[in-house]
């Protein structure tokens, strides 16, 4: 299935190029409003000049070719069963996705199985791809609430995790951010997140782009670059945005 935002860019800095956005799995890794992201980011590419078209991949169907950014989203433990061997059927493109370049934000449970293994609480184990050098078990406590994160290249990044399985990462893999409020990948270190190539894993829901434009510029800058060799970015007013993160920045944990 795709969709395609209707009308004509805002803008014109890009000449009417298009991008092509993935969405990883709706049906089964969409339980904490995900979908949110692939509009924030339809509409931020939009207004940056490019003509949008969505795809959906969900089981069973073919994978679509030629697509410039991927996401996916979170979801139950059998939500990751449901998905798992349809995910290892297309791990040779994701994974050649992502070594090419290909900018990538999965959140939570896509972000577990973009790893090498989750090991739930009851001992199931779930295969990962291992795009991440990470591995995720089943924790007894779920770490929830408002999180705030810093990051060297996004600054203040913030969301709301929702989880149980603690990831570690190995040395092949950087973390997204550390935190200054919240839990993060584990309880037993200060980080969060996992970045490799342009691919960014991580617990942040809220939905995550809405918030940080500095991360949904980044993914279309990436997939700009990749397909056009070059991006232009518009001029875009977040005075909104800035309003809405000082206000979640300061809500209690």
């Amino acid at each position: 299935m795709s969709h395609v935002i209707p009308g004509s860019p805002a803008v014109t800095h890009n000449n009417g190029k298009s991008l092509r956005i993935l969405q990883l799995y709706p049906q089964d890794m969409n339980i904490y409003g995900d979908w949110g992201n692939t509009l924030a980011l339809a509409r931020r590419a939009y207004k940056h000049g490019f003509e949008v078209e969505i795809l959906d991949h969900n089981p069973g169907q073919s994978f679509p070719a030629d697509v410039d950014i991927v996401l996916g989203g979170g979801g139950q433990d059998s939500g990751q069963s449901v998905i798992q061997d349809d995910l290892h059927a297309n791990a040779g493109t994701l994974n050649q996705l992502a070594e090419d370049g290909a900018p990538m934000l999965v959140i939570c449970g896509l972000y577990q199985l973009f790893g090498k293994e989750f090991r739930t609480r009851e001992g199931e184990v779930l295969r990962g791809i291992s795009i991440f050098d990470a591995h995720t078990v089943g924790g007894e406590e779920r770490l929830i609430g408002n999180i705030v994160e810093d990051s060297e290249e996004f600054g203040t990044v913030i969301g709301f995790e929702n989880h149980s399985g603690l990831t570690y990462l190995g040395e092949g893999c950087k973390p997204f951010a550390r935190v200054s409020k919240g839990e993060g990948n584990n309880q037993s270190d200060e980080y969060e997140g996992a970045r490799v190539h342009n691919v960014i894993g991580t617990y942040l829901h809220g939905s995550l782009l809405p918030k940080n434009p500095a991360i949904a510029d980044y993914l279309i800058a990436k997939a700009a670059e990749r397909k056009y060799g070059s991006f232009e970015p518009a001029a875009i007013d977040d005075s909104l945005v800035e309003k809405a993160r000082a206000s979640a920045s300061s809500r209690p944990r």
